[in-house]
């Protein structure tokens, strides 16, 4: 990229951004018209000053709807708001703007940085800042996972004003109504407000179901159901207590846990995405500083070897990323953000011609092969249907192969232009050259490239031929009177730049390469499914904690069976609800067998116990005497539960950590420390070989 392209990038990026600030400076203006003031008189119980930064948000938020690419985002970070701020317009859209314009801020400079480093490696340059719209989705969910941890510590304040109401009124509906009155904290008073509505409802059972389908988290269902379990079945004293207070304060220990184990993996993760993708940034500046202190790299890192280690350390880079945000996944992440109705894939799959392309692909359903991609699939808690995966593995495997192959030739043109463009020497490991020899040097070169535009293409030309042509003086005049050994060295190095240039292009073995690429690829995807599969196994034990939890609020209730569990357990399961939803199913049919098959179905051992517990709760014994170590050894659980979760954020740690270092071990070693050492060892061995041959 030449400085006049540079400077018309860096013009473009600098306008773009002045752009945003004029936007953002006059929509401020506009505020204070009385359009902006009709607004905010719409706006019950609040008072705005002359500059409103929430009416500038309302309306940046009908900007960024109206721009198609960020559009896009907008509605991603609205699907989240909207459980979180259940029913509230205003604040969904004030949140979901202010979100993304906060991105666009750190994006926008970082994306002149970029540029500013690489601009001489446009290919580098453009991978960059592809990567780094992918960056925006972790800047995104960062900030939605702020508003996820602040309603869930809200909801620890919520609960302790919720005892001291029911206390006074003794009745749950009118608890909640009382505490949801409390404007401090507008998102959690959405919800308390919605599930009011679920329990004074003339169908609070179904309306519960629908609440369920949007609650932001387990602990708020857990909340609302054990509300409706005690508006509709009273309350009961154990141990002079009252047992709705007891399960308030469980569902709360169950909330403080998670709340230390978010912090503690927000603390352990915090940097690892940001060291996975400073190496990226790295390169050029390592580049540039090998090549100024160490003269004989410069062939390898302009070169195609460069060029290929570059390459392998952005898809590395990329990888580790990637991992690093699955791995850290604390929950609250477990939304999905997806337009799960209608999205691309499905766009394409309705397109006759594709759809008939994807089927071929696709393994028909009953087949083996079927079972387990769909195995896979619930086992990594996928969203997605089988088609869109399949589509998802399509494109990629055409995408990679496309860039495999331009990639090819983008080496094999790096090559040639070296040959035609680099200073013809023999490199001295002293240091660079001054300008009097690099001028030399390029004369040289600029003599060579003649010869070589002469004999392009021919690839039967001999080193006589060129040295009888050097003689004679028919291309110049330069080896007209040199001696003899003079011309055939001349000859030989020439005869090795024409070989170099006749050869680079597409070889067999390269489409070959680049289908392999495509095939890695396309199997990419399921990949990554195993890869959540695996992290979702190091949540069971703490599921299985939580599974204790919620029948240990369940057993003292009155009117509750083992129907009832399961029903409970399925609403809340992640790892296990296949398997319990299918005992869900089989239930009717005969309880013993369907817990029996529900034992068969799972191999995780503290879950079997539960099953046993339940399948003696069936015929034998109450629920309360089956479960009756939970309530006796409650103390043993809590603690039981909080050492294992500092054992898995201490194994996720240690996995975040070896993928996280692992780009910046790849560009110190395989980048910066193996060239070196390589290239250098190399030089001096030719060094020495050139001074026995004088001696």
């Amino acid at each position: 990229m030449d400085a006049q392209m540079l400077k018309y990038l860096m013009i473009g990026v600098g306008g773009l951004f002045a752009i945003i600030v004029i936007a953002f400076l006059v929509i401020s203006k506009k505020s204070k018209d009385s359009e902006a003031a009709k607004i905010r008189q719409l706006r019950e119980g609040t008072k705005e000053k002359s500059f409103s930064k929430e009416v500038v948000y309302q309306k940046l938020y009908i900007i960024y709807l109206k721009t198609p690419f960020l559009k896009r985002y907008l509605l991603k970070i609205r699907r989240r708001l909207a459980i979180i701020n259940v029913d509230d317009e205003y604040l969904t859209r004030k949140q979901a703007s202010k979100i993304l314009t906060n991105t666009i801020i750190i994006v926008i400079p970082l994306a002149a940085i970029i540029v500013a480093i690489t601009h001489n490696n446009t290919l580098l340059m453009t991978m960059l800042l592809i990567f780094e719209l992918f960056m925006v989705d972790t800047f995104i969910d960062g900030m939605v996972d702020k508003l996820d941890n602040k309603l869930l510590k809200e909801q620890i304040d919520f609960f302790s004003e919720i005892r001291h109401a029911y206390h006074e009124f003794n009745m749950v509906e009118e608890a909640i109504y009382q505490v949801a009155q409390d404007d401090d904290k507008p998102e959690m008073s959405r919800q308390a407000e919605k599930i009011y509505e679920v329990l004074i409802s003339n169908d609070p059972e179904g309306e519960l179901e629908k609440y369920y389908d949007i609650a932001p988290n387990s602990y708020l269902k857990e909340f609302a159901g054990v509300s409706y379990l005690t508006k509709e079945f009273g309350d009961r004293k154990i141990d002079n207590a009252s047992l709705y207070l007891k399960n308030l304060n469980n569902i709360t220990q169950e909330m403080q846990l998670e709340i230390l184990k978010r912090d503690k993996l927000d603390y352990t993760f915090q940097s690892l995405s940001i060291i996975a993708i400073l190496p990226m940034l790295a390169i050029e500046p390592i580049k540039n500083w090998a090549i100024s202190q160490f003269s004989f790299t410069e062939d390898f890192y302009n070169g195609r070897n460069g060029m290929i280690v570059q390459i392998l350390l952005l898809l590395s880079t990329f990888v580790c990323y990637i991992l690093t945000r699955k791995l850290k996944d604390n929950g609250s992440t477990a939304m999905n953000t997806k337009n799960t109705e209608n999205p691309w894939q499905q766009k394409i799959y309705k397109v006759p011609l594709f759809k008939k392309i994807v089927d071929l692909f696709i393994p028909k359903k009953g087949t083996k092969e079927y079972r387990n991609l769909e195995t896979k699939m619930k086992e990594a808690a996928s969203k997605d249907k089988i088609e869109w995966l399949y589509i998802n593995r399509i494109i990629l495997c055409i995408t990679i192969f496309i860039v495999s192959i331009f990639l090819f030739g983008q080496l094999h043109q790096i090559t040639i232009n070296n040959i035609f463009t680099d200073p013809t020497v023999d490199h001295n490991i002293l240091g660079s050259m001054d300008e009097k020899d690099k001028k030399t040097a390029m004369e040289l070169t600029q003599s060579d490239n003649q010869y070589i535009n002469y004999y392009r293409g021919n690839t039967k030309v001999t080193q006589e031929q060129i040295e009888e042509i050097m003689k004679k003086g028919r291309i110049n005049k330069d080896y007209v009177e040199s001696r003899d050994n003079e011309v055939e060295k001349a000859a030989e190095r020439v005869l090795g730049k024409i070989k170099t240039v006749n050869t680079e292009q597409m070889q067999w073995f390269e489409v070959l390469l680049g289908m392999v690429f495509g095939i890695v690829a396309y199997n990419a995807p399921v990949w990554m499914l195993m890869f959540q599969a695996r992290m979702r196994q190091l949540e069971m034990e703490d599921e299985v904690m939580q599974f204790n939890t919620i029948i240990l609020m369940l057993m003292k209730i009155e009117r509750v069976n083992v129907e009832i569990i399961l029903e409970w357990l399925e609403r809340y399961a992640n790892i296990f609800k296949e398997p319990i939803s299918k005992c869900v199913n089989n239930y009717e049919s005969g309880p013993w067998e369907a817990l029996e098959q529900l034992k068969e179905d799972v191999t995780y051992q503290q879950f079997i116990r539960i099953v046993e517990s339940l399948q003696a709760a069936v015929e034998k014994i109450p629920i309360a005497d089956a479960f009756d170590e939970l309530d006796t050894e409650r103390e043993y659980y809590q603690a039981k539960r909080k050492e294992s979760n500092e054992r898995l954020i201490a194994r996720k740690g240690r996995i975040g950590k070896v993928i996280g270092f692992a780009p910046m071990v790849l560009l110190f070693v395989g980048y910066l420390i193996v060239p070196l050492v390589f290239i250098g060892l190399t030089s001096m061995t030719e060094s020495f070989d050139s001074m026995t041959s004088m001696q």
